[in-house]
């Protein structure tokens, strides 16, 4: 049973994806703009973004910091401006690998900022809008991407980890109020993906895909009007198995498995 309307037609619909300099994000805006999206990307990174929008005629770049609203709020105007959005998709973030033995309150902080935070600024700029085109007939879709990191805490993601449970419970929120108006929600949860934010770990990453294969997993999940899309399943199963033991069981498992 689908939980979302299916998103497989994509020729004309108006796609903002923040975050999409590198990695998945900008996977997922290739793909999206092979299949006749009208793509929008931000991210920081303004020679990053032109690159992507001259090797992709009709897509339009929109630098921005996600932690800074007025940016933010200056970007979705823009888009906004041109026309309702069929698909929002926040997909910046940052990790640093810590443990509770190194806190550092400011990475701590700077991981809320642009991880959680950023991603409300984002929903803060654009629902209203996208409520309103929901009451007159056209519903678009929210998505955010977590992690499954964000299933239960781990060993080295005192700061990550947090962070991105706090949005696989914001997106549930949001699809028991966005699903009667029609609206899409969906959180997008990667295992372990080759991008500039994971090529820093120093320790073997099970089922690694590239960014290429984790899009093409994310735009499978739309079409099955997924609320929850995670890959891939090889190890991401595992993850939500491993989400129902007790601590009892959990915590020596994820000591043995990790030796960390």
């Amino acid at each position: 049973m689908s939980l979302n309307p299916p998103l497989r037609d994509w020729q004309g619909r108006r796609v903002w994806l923040v975050g999409a300099s590198s990695g998945i994000g900008q996977a997922m805006a290739s793909a999206l703009h092979a299949r006749g999206a009208q793509v929008v990307v931000s991210a920081r990174s303004p020679l990053a973004l032109q690159a992507f929008a001259d090797a992709h005629p009709g897509s339009r770049a929109l630098p921005l910091d996600i932690t800074v609203q007025a940016q933010v709020d200056a970007a979705a105007a823009q888009v906004l401006a041109a026309g309702p959005l069929d698909l929002v998709c926040v997909c910046a973030g940052t990790y640093r690998p810590m443990r509770a033995t190194d806190i550092d309150l400011p990475a701590m902080l700077q991981h809320t900022q642009v991880n959680y935070t950023g991603a409300l600024s984002v929903l803060h700029a654009v629902l209203p809008a996208m409520v309103a085109s929901a009451q007159c007939g056209r519903p678009g879709h929210v998505s955010l991407i977590s992690s499954v990191a964000g299933f239960r805490g781990l060993p080295r993601s005192l700061a990550y980890g947090p962070t991105k449970a706090a949005l696989i419970n914001l997106c549930e929120a949001l699809y028991l109020d966005l699903h009667d108006l029609g609206m899409g929600v969906s959180v997008i949860n990667p295992g372990f993906v080759a991008t500039p934010l994971t090529q820093g770990n120093e320790f073997a990453m099970p089922a690694l895909i590239s960014p290429e294969q984790a899009a093409a997993a994310i735009l499978q999940g739309w079409a099955r009007g997924d609320f929850d899309i995670h890959f891939p399943k090889r190890f991401t199963r595992v993850m939500k198995l491993l989400r129902l033991l007790p601590y009892r069981w959990y915590f020596p498992l994820v000591r043995r498995f990790t030796g960390l």
